[in-house]
């Protein structure tokens, strides 16, 4: 192996770790933040599929380089076509993200028109003590709307990053068994 594909080695095994880590960490967390209401942490995550969904193509076109045109082995082709597959399902995940922060933050606008502002001076009543020497209990308000909101995108996004990660582990072992 000359050092030149070894350098090529080197970019296409960084790329995998620090690209398909975090891209994996963030599809997986997506559902939580989603049930949670989280709009903040689900713009993030949103963001971090975005740019290290990207990144993977690193992986992809270096892996390719490697390959230097010898495709017609089985396990490349196969890599290669699961790799794009997982890709398009990323794409789809993506969309899904974007979608439940666009639900999430219409859901907080509508909460936020629904519920009237407390009076001063209930605010200033909250913690103090009353007659029976126990603290009162603040009321916190309820969300305008009820149930699940982006109910259907978090199915998908678990779904679907659960499948892409069963690829990448599918494309790790035709890898390390071929390669």
């Amino acid at each position: 192996m000359s050092t030149s594909d070894r350098l090529l080695l080197f970019l296409h095994i960084g790329f995998a770790i620090f690209t398909l880590g975090p891209l994996t960490a963030a599809t997986h967390s997506t559902p939580r933040y989603i049930r949670k209401r989280n709009v903040t942490v689900v713009r993030y995550l949103h963001r971090t599929t975005q740019i290290y969904g990207i990144g993977t193509l690193g992986i992809f076109l270096f892996g390719l380089a490697l390959a230097e045109g010898d495709l017609a082995e089985m396990w490349l082709s196969v890599s290669m076509t699961l790799f794009v597959v997982a890709l398009v399902l990323l794409l789809i995940v993506e969309r899904d993200q974007r979608k439940a922060v666009h639900l999430l933050e219409a859901a907080s606008a509508e909460a936020k028109a629904t519920v009237p502002p407390r009076p001063a001076a209930e605010e200033a009543a909250d913690g103090k003590e009353t007659e029976t020497g126990s603290k009162t209990e603040k009321e916190q308000p309820r969300p305008a709307v009820e149930g699940d909101v982006a109910q259907v995108e978090r199915g998908r996004i678990a779904a679907l990053s659960g499948v892409v990660s069963l690829i990448w582990l599918v494309i790790l072992v035709l890898m390390v068994w071929n390669g």
